[in-house]
């Protein structure tokens, strides 16, 4: 269904205006005008998309909508049909598989194992991704440039290096870096990795726990000795960020985040991307394949040059950390004054909706 007929234009020919005569009083909505017709009487363009996403969090939740926001501001019509694997694989190629067989013009695949359901089951429609880190290790395109098949999107690869310089700052005395990430999770094993690497360079060492599921979050993070804690963007730990949030609060123990909507959660501090405005640039991108006519796998994956400092006093505060002056003057976002935080024991009660 990608190809859709352009709105038609009135013929000459007295046959052709009689045929759209016929037409228009067939879809009469009482008023004179085509039921969905447009300013000048064309028919409007309407698409149906299929949204997959991993898991509920704050931060893929605003990745959906800023996907959404973007067909709204070009005045798009859409039939949307979301849905959510609670963060099971086999739901996940469930509803990829539903995808695969529906009357569907585009699918949105949120984060890395609904994109690679998606990628495994969905031939002959385009898929745009969005939360995805490395779309090239995860075995989803070609390389970035030049994605090579009927998927693209935007990734949300964070500066890791920059979050872990951002550490030293608040806590220069550090020596120790925890780390509690899915073992199933491509995008995560991408970010240790680079973790390591940043580590090495900045003289820390980085103690790694891994789960299998949200459930062991906090077993996970209460295996490590160490003296501040980096919570990369993956989705089975941010699920379960309170855990990670309380741990450090009770331990003195500093937790510095890949993505905002972690620090609004409690962590002290990230530098990094702003999920809505990424979910908002995938939507984008989603129209030029729909209405332009543009080809996915010649599309280049796209990422975010803006990043945002983001900190959070209350939560510094709570983990016996004081920000310097330079850190809290050069923020783009401080927690409290231009956001209010979320109490942790609140947060996450969404996550247990289905989408």
């Amino acid at each position: 269904m990608m190809n859709r007929t352009p709105a038609v234009r009135i013929a000459a020919t007295a046959a052709a205006a009689a045929l759209m005569l016929t037409a228009c009083n067939d879809n009469d909505n009482g008023n004179g005008d085509a039921e969905g017709n447009g300013e000048g009487g064309e028919a409007a363009e309407s698409y149906s998309i299929g949204i997959t996403q991993i898991v509920s969090h704050p931060a893929l939740d605003s990745a959906r909508e800023g996907f959404k926001s973007a067909f709204d501001d070009a005045g798009i019509d859409v039939e949307w049909d979301e849905q959510n694997a609670q963060g099971e694989q086999a739901t996940a190629s469930n509803i990829a598989g539903t995808f695969a067989t529906g009357d569907f013009d585009l699918v949105h695949a949120i984060a890395t194992p609904t994109s690679q359901a998606a990628a495994q089951q969905i031939n002959d429609l385009p898929i745009v991704f969005s939360s995805v880190t490395d779309p090239e290790e995860a075995g989803l395109v070609d390389s970035w440039e030049e994605p090579g098949g009927n998927i693209t999107g935007a990734s949300d690869m964070n500066p890791v290096s920059e979050q872990l310089e951002l550490l030293q700052e608040i806590l220069p005395d550090a020596e120790t870096v925890g780390v509690v990430y899915s073992s199933g999770e491509t995008n995560s094993q991408v970010q240790v990795e680079m973790l390591q690497e940043a580590a090495d360079e900045l003289g820390l060492e980085v103690q790694e726990s891994t789960i299998s599921a949200s459930s062991e979050v906090q077993q996970g993070v209460e295996s490590l000795d160490v003296d501040a804690i980096y919570v990369p963007t993956d989705n089975a730990v941010v699920s379960a960020l309170e855990a990670v949030i309380q741990y450090g609060q009770d331990n003195d123990v500093p937790i510095i985040a890949a993505e905002a909507d972690s620090v609004i959660r409690g962590a002290v501090a990230t530098y990094g991307i702003d999920y809505e405005q990424l979910g908002y640039q995938a939507g984008e991108m989603a129209i030029r394949i729909l209405v332009d006519g543009e080809d996915p796998a010649s599309m280049p994956v796209e990422t975010q040059s803006d990043l945002e400092l983001t900190v959070n006093p209350d939560a510094a505060e709570a983990m016996n950390v004081e920000f310097p002056d330079d850190v809290l003057d050069r923020a783009d976002v401080v927690v409290g004054e231009d956001v209010e935080a979320e109490d942790p024991a609140d947060a996450g009660e969404d996550d247990e909706e289905d989408e």
